[in-house]
């Protein structure tokens, strides 16, 4: 199996190495990863200006492909252009921080995964809980589990998955909870202030997450501590308001 690699909070990330020591039991492992934390930045690709890349090394060591873009850069060049074949897998992570609920709109992790997914390659991207001294190996261990179940089921092609780890399920027996993502709103408030010349600025706060919702998501699994694993689609089209706005005539164009 040839599984491709990345995150993006840069090639040198603990996370990604964990991740990567974990997968090269099911196969060979390509890294391509920003050269530098890309977090946030969604499904940004770059265009306009050449996409640069390198080898890395740690000693003798090669860490893979730094790419000078988005993870999703990253994904494109390493199935167009690192790959010795199309991979059987791209896995995204281990970011340092939960992507769940609306955040997963914004998440360069995700992004990532959803550009493994458009190749028609199954995807899986995989967070932790920000934790200043993270336990990434055991992170690792249980995103492996995960992933191998996953493959266990044999999704279809292009599949996209999402696995969130909070803290709390590093230690004992976590438990997994199948859950959809959470479309709560949070995360909206600025701080207003004034920088030495006088000028204002505005700074994003870290607003608490939402009040518990009676319906079970990825956010109110993982306060439980539970391990979650969302299925996810790219395809944004909502359907059942196709037939709604098709019916009747439409005027346009003076006619």
């Amino acid at each position: 199996m040839l599984i491709l690699l990345t995150n993006d909070d840069g090639i040198f990330a603990p996370g990604l190495a964990a991740l990567e020591r974990a997968l090269r039991r099911l196969g060979d492992v390509q890294v391509s990863a920003p050269s530098t934390e890309q977090s946030g930045v969604g499904h940004a690709i770059t265009f306009l200006t050449p996409l640069t890349a390198k080898e890395v090394f740690d000693g003798d060591r090669r860490r893979g492909w730094a790419v000078d873009g988005s993870p999703a850069d990253a994904v494109k060049l390493g199935i167009s252009a690192f790959c010795p074949q199309r991979p059987d897998l791209v896995v995204s992570g281990i970011n340092s921080g939960l992507n769940a609920g609306i955040n997963v709109l914004y998440s360069g992790t995700v992004a990532a995964a959803v550009e493994g997914a458009f190749f028609g390659v199954t995807s899986v991207a995989v967070s932790l809980e920000w934790d200043d001294h993270a336990d990434y190996e055991r992170a690792a261990e249980i995103g492996l589990d995960v992933i191998e179940g996953l493959l266990a089921r044999r999704p279809a092609r292009g599949s996209l998955f999402n696995v969130n780890i909070p803290t709390r399920a590093l230690s004992g027996s976590p438990r997994l909870r199948v859950v959809p993502m959470s479309t709560a709103r949070y995360g909206e408030a600025f701080e207003r202030r004034t920088d030495p010349r006088g000028r204002a600025y505005w700074w994003a706060t870290n607003d608490p997450p939402p009040p518990p919702s009676p319906q079970e998501s990825d956010v109110t699994a993982l306060a439980a501590g539970h391990v979650t694993l969302t299925p996810l689609d790219y395809d944004l089209t909502h359907r059942a308001a196709i037939d709604v706005l098709a019916e009747g005539p439409w005027h346009i164009g003076g006619s």
